[in-house]
């Protein structure tokens, strides 16, 4: 029977994708901005944004509303083209083609995040975190080595977990230093976010215009120097602030489990692997990632079977298990995940109704490109730069390469300007509450501001040939 019903549904789809491409060759879109399904769109997203920005307060989670808002928009349309056009295909193509943009960063994502679940269990991190807590370095010494592994760190294990990382450090060796673990976490955001904006697998950002085909994958390398700027021009200024002095010593001495070491090999096995498909074979680079997950599958089975434990917590009370790849699978960020699935169809909504093209006309026919990408970084800083990068996609402005490279370096850093503008800065308000705030880090955005105009200005300095390169998408 199971056999039946899976062969059943096969047949089912394979069916349903001759009308599928038909749908999406003679999509015909209205103009919904001045109708009563485009205003209430608006008002629901809205509702939705102002629920996820007041997360830290409310404790609602920030899946919950962009996800039914999602549901709301995309209803309301296909309503509206249903009950005065009879039209229930258009909708229909919109909605299949967001979903596969989501579809191809969601599986991306969770074999990610379930690589560096898998290195959190076998104590990577922690081991890394330990060496620096016994290094005996000064709080000068500590500000600036914390700083620069955040940043190269970030390209490969994303800006928020470098972040929650680093951030541990501060926390262990600072604990009677309130003022070096305040400077510490503003400079880890700065570095974390500014790491992350020249690596596809850096932020969130990068990597979607990466799958998108915009930019390939060794040209956002180019942004390694205005990204080095972003990071040093406020790290200069804070490091004359941090204190002087040593914190006492520490004996936390913690060792890596067995076969940690492989499994970040594994892990650059499978971003290479992932880098080679798309460039060698033109396939999506999720395809990569899935199969690199497959190696930690069977590395993961051979733990098991040589019966190694996983030592995991249940309440107050530690158990030992065999090394379950599955269980690194649950522990990814599903809110984080579901909260992308809102996000894309909530503003793939909006643009399907025809906001993103009037907002595209006015800032980037209007404006130029060089101003509006320029305010692409202030935007992410108050809003988030995922909604705000997914719009430019959707958008599609004819733009050159060098100016695509400056819309993915400004959503990259330009959350570093407040605590609330990326991932990393929400994650060590919670992390070291009551020391990181948003108004301490107010006190630096000033200079975080002139690190992200000096790097724009180095980007059109130090890549100033990419400007006269089209690019085709």
């Amino acid at each position: 029977m199971h056999h039946l019903a899976v062969r059943t549904l096969a047949l089912t789809l394979l069916s349903l994708a001759p009308s599928i491409v038909f749908a999406s060759e003679t999509m015909q879109r209205l103009d919904l901005t001045t109708s009563w399904v485009g205003f209430t769109s608006i008002i629901i997203f809205v509702i939705a944004y102002a629920l996820v920005m007041a997360e830290e307060f409310t404790h609602l989670r920030k899946s919950k509303p962009v996800v039914l808002a999602a549901g709301l928009i995309w209803i309301f349309i296909a309503y509206y083209y249903t009950a005065h056009h009879g039209d229930y295909h258009t909708v229909e193509a919109a909605v299949r083609h967001n979903i596969q943009e989501f579809a191809e960063l969601f599986l991306f994502l969770l074999a990610a995040m379930t690589y560096i679940n898998a290195m959190e269990e076998r104590r990577v991190f922690e081991a890394l975190r330990s060496w620096l807590v016994r290094s005996g370095f000064s709080y000068r010494t500590l500000f600036w080595l914390t700083g620069f592994l955040a940043f190269f760190i970030s390209p490969v294990a994303d800006n928020l977990t470098t972040a929650l990382l680093m951030c541990a450090v501060v926390m262990a060796v600072g604990v009677d230093n309130r003022r070096f673990v305040v400077l510490g976490c503003i400079n880890i955001v700065v570095a974390a976010n500014a790491g992350g904006a020249f690596s596809p697998f850096g932020d969130i950002t990068t990597l979607m215009v990466w799958q998108k085909g915009i930019i390939e994958f060794q040209t956002f390398f180019l942004l390694f120097i205005p990204s080095l700027v972003n990071y040093l021009v406020p790290a200069y200024f804070m490091g004359k602030a941090v204190p002087e002095g040593t914190p006492p010593p520490h004996e936390d001495n913690v060792g890596m489990k067995r076969g940690a070491k492989r499994i970040v090999l594994l892990f650059l096995l499978t971003i290479a692997t992932a880098v080679s498909v798309h460039n060698f074979f033109h396939l999506p680079p999720v395809l990569g990632m899935m199969t690199g997950l497959a190696y930690l599958k069977f590395f993961g089975y051979y733990l098991q079977v040589t019966r190694e434990l996983s030592t995991v917590k249940v309440g107050s009370v530690e158990d030992s298990m065999p090394f379950d790849i599955f269980n690194k699978v649950a522990r990814a960020e599903w809110d984080t995940l579901l909260f992308f699935y809102g996000v894309i169809l909530c503003v793939g909504g909006l643009g399907f109704i025809g906001y993103l093209e009037l907002v595209s006309h006015g800032a980037y026919g209007v404006l130029g490109p060089s101003i509006a990408n320029a305010l692409v970084g202030v935007l992410s800083a108050l809003v988030d730069n995922i909604p705000v990068m997914f719009a430019v996609l959707t958008m599609n402005p004819d733009m050159s390469q060098g100016q695509w490279l400056l819309a993915t370096l400004t959503a990259g850093v330009g959350g570093s300007m407040l605590s609330i503008g990326s991932a990393a800065g929400v994650a060590l308000m919670g992390q070291a509450k009551g020391l990181y705030t948003f108004f301490e880090h107010l006190k630096w955005t000033k200079f975080i501001a002139l690190g992200y105009l000096a790097s724009i200005l180095t980007h059109f300095i130090v890549n100033f040939w990419t400007f006269s390169i089209p690019v085709n998408s």
